[in-house]
């Protein structure tokens, strides 16, 4: 097992939940993001998902597109963020998976991406414009070098199309809560319920369930039904009200801390934060 599977692992055994949290890596810098995992990691995530920026963010609302936007123009790349992970590593050692579309991985090189990622210490990737029918290259290259991948479903999924991610993700299926692109909502999509009662059905994998969850609240909501709460929008949400303030990184934590606390149950987070 990797990281990612030990995660999991060790919290199911102590029946609690993981916290996932997703940030753009390079937005506003990789410094900020190198700080920003250690304070995540600090502040109560058992994963962290890093963001690589991409032009045609198709899966993404618009928070994630200025995020992918402010990180291409500070000329983020690929081999930059392997790099970081570099860094990260040297004082962390949390999880990290990448949530990055295809063609950046092309143009590095399936292969070369692959060992370089794993030497720097990443664990995973997430590939949402990856199919698994055609995934096998990628997926093969990662294997080879102890990387998972994580492929998603939608409630639009059909069983067949469950079992298939089943058969071909490592680490955990994704869960997309809704149709749509990633973004803060102010609940949980109706049916959500449903749709991880099926999936679940279909999987022996731990489930991670995202896209739309903003507040402590929604977060506890999820860790009932998921082994694992994703939140993406609504922490670069707070990154874009504190752009420029000393206290970013601070303020981030404290939010992250307050989902920490929903998923766990404590009554600290109540009224702590809006959401974003």
């Amino acid at each position: 097992m990797n990281r990612i599977e030990e995660t999991f692992a060790s919290l199911k055994s102590v029946g609690r939940k993981a916290l996932v949290p997703y940030i753009m890596a390079g937005d506003p810098d990789l410094e900020t993001t190198a700080a920003l995992v250690l304070e995540l990691d600090r502040r109560g995530a058992d994963l962290v998902e890093l963001g690589v920026p991409f032009s045609d963010p198709i899966a993404d609302g618009p928070t994630i597109q200025r995020a992918a936007l402010r990180a291409l123009d500070g000329d983020t790349t690929l081999r930059d963020i392997v790099d970081t992970v570099g860094s990260i590593r040297e004082r962390s050692g949390i999880p990290i998976v990448l949530m990055t579309y295809y063609n950046p991985v092309l143009a590095y090189g399936i292969g070369d991406f692959s060992r370089d990622a794993a030497r720097a210490g990443v664990d995973g990737l997430i590939v949402p414009d990856l199919p698994p029918e055609e995934g096998a290259e990628l997926s093969g290259a990662c294997r080879r070098h102890g990387l998972t991948v994580v492929f998603l479903v939608a409630p639009t999924s059909t069983v067949s199309r469950i079992e298939l991610v089943n058969r071909h993700t490592t680490g955990f299926v994704y869960c997309v809560s809704l149709t749509g692109v990633t973004g803060a909502r102010g609940k949980l999509a109706d049916g959500v319920d449903e749709f991880m009662a099926q999936v679940r059905s279909h999987t022996d994998r731990p489930l991670g369930l995202g896209f739309g969850i903003s507040s402590p609240e929604q977060a506890n909501e999820a860790s009932r039904l998921a082994d694992g709460v994703i939140v993406g929008s609504a922490i670069v949400n707070v990154m874009e009200e504190h752009a420029g303030e000393p206290d970013m990184v601070r303020a981030v934590g404290e939010y992250v801390a307050s989902l920490r606390a929903g998923i766990d149950g404590r009554e600290s987070w109540s009224g702590a934060f809006e959401a974003p």
